[in-house]
């Protein structure tokens, strides 16, 4: 290369690396390096592409490109069918391919492929093409000293790159961690109102007690059963606050061992039929055909998912409502626990309740999380019941979802159990 072309070629690739450092807009480095590098080294083409580990296609973010030469921007490019790029990754080295005519493709021509990298981390590719509109043209090779220009300018891409991409992992995770300290400080408000409230309850109806205010020995045990009531609510949200430190593992580890559906069913109404009817609702549990539904389970762990689940039911639910209780068998043998088993058991739990806009339902099993935020809601809870519920039935080789058509349409929980063995015919 003369002086001249080492001038005209330097002078401008110094310019780009300076603007490049100047900015931490990555679309604007991407589409600032094609510009310089195709205007400066008179391609046809120049195009540039992301790249992270283990990416099989390429997309195209940014170009520089002359007529008549067709546009690749958009595009993927399949590393699969491209022993070019898997080569300049593998090697960070550049690597320069002469192509034969594909009229399907793209033209005739030379293709340099420069890798951009960081920290021997490859992180994008910079293709420069010299093409042809005819078999027959003649194409010029570019020189090493123009390559090794260019490789030049790719180390200060790679800089610039990983430094955009550093920055924008410290805005997401600083972004995270405001929205989690929002949710903390939210959860820590309303477990003020919500301990509050049953510990008052407890208090007024225990100081009408001492200050003899019942007129008659029933009165006064009204007073006892609500004061009792209350205090029962108390321990729950105690557990509930407990259980958040067993959120934070990974699993909950529990024993598992043969459970009888309908005896668990018949310990859930036998817990929860006092409340349903309390609030004037209808609790509906629709038995298994079958003589004997065996689950392969933690009893308490999954009595505690009911009890959860219906629970928010009947906060959520108004007088006149109802909650069904539904099951079904799915034969499918699966190897879970080191063992074969038949298949899993379906549960569903359906209210008529005030139900949930779609845009809600997305985050219900995330840690603090409550339909409603505020603390003036009239539907207490400290939004951790179901995110425990799903961390117990994981525990159990089950999965948990959540639906609801709508506010005002009512929810319905369905959650797996994994099936050790059922008795045919009718119970």
């Amino acid at each position: 290369m003369s002086q001249e072309r080492w001038d005209e070629c330097h002078q401008p690739l110094i310019q780009i690396a300076k603007k490049i450092r100047r900015t931490l807009d990555q679309k604007l480095i991407w589409q600032q390096t094609v510009d310089g590098l195709g205007t400066t080294l008179h391609a046809s083409r120049c195009i540039i592409c992301p790249y992270s580990s283990g990416t099989k296609e390429l997309l195209v973010v940014a170009e520089y490109c002359c007529q008549p030469f067709s546009s690749m921007l958009g595009k993927f490019l399949h590393l699969i069918e491209e022993p070019g790029l898997i080569q300049a990754i593998a090697t960070l080295e550049p690597v320069v391919l002469e192509l034969d005519w594909q009229s399907d493709r793209f033209e005739r021509g030379l293709v340099l492929i420069i890798p951009i990298y960081y920290q021997n981390q490859p992180n994008a590719i910079i293709c420069l093409h010299q093409c042809a509109i005819d078999p027959d043209s003649l194409l010029s090779h570019w020189s090493a000293t123009e390559i090794a220009l260019v490789q030049e300018l790719a180390e200060q891409i790679g800089i610039a790159i990983a430094h955009t991409n550093l920055r924008a992992e410290l805005v997401t995770a600083s972004q995270q961690a405001e929205e989690a300290n929002r949710i903390k400080s939210e959860f820590l408000n309303n477990i003020s109102h919500e301990l509050r409230t049953p510990l008052n309850k407890i208090i007024c109806s225990l100081k009408l007690i001492l200050d003899d205010i019942a007129d008659d020995p029933e009165e006064q045990l009204e007073f006892i059963n609500y004061a009792h009531h209350s205090a029962l609510d108390l321990l729950k949200l105690i557990n509930d606050i407990l259980a958040i430190g067993k959120l934070k593992t990974d699993k909950i580890q529990m024993d598992l061992e043969p459970v009888n559906l309908n005896d668990l069913l018949n310990d859930v109404e036998r817990c929860m039929r006092p409340q349903t009817q309390e609030r004037k609702l209808n609790l509906l549990i629709q038995t298994p055909t079958y003589k004997a539904i065996i689950l392969y389970a933690n009893y308490r762990g999954l009595l505690q998912v009911f009890l959860n689940i219906i629970d928010n039911s009947i906060k959520f639910n108004r007088a006149g409502g109802g909650i069904t209780i539904s099951t079904k068998a799915i034969e499918k043998k699966l190897v879970a626990f080191n063992q074969e088993l038949p298949g899993m058991v379906e549960i569903a739990i359906a209210d008529t309740g005030i139900g949930m806009s779609p845009h809600k339902q997305e985050k219900i099993f995330s840690i603090f999380t409550k339909g409603d935020g505020s603390r003036t809601t009239p539907h207490p809870g400290t939004g951790i019941g179901l995110t425990l519920c799903q961390k117990l039935i994981e525990a159990m080789g089950g999965e948990i979802s959540f639906f609801s058509p709508g506010e005002g349409k009512g929810a319905t929980v369905t959650f797996t159990v994994p099936l050790y063995r059922k008795s045919d015919g009718l119970g």
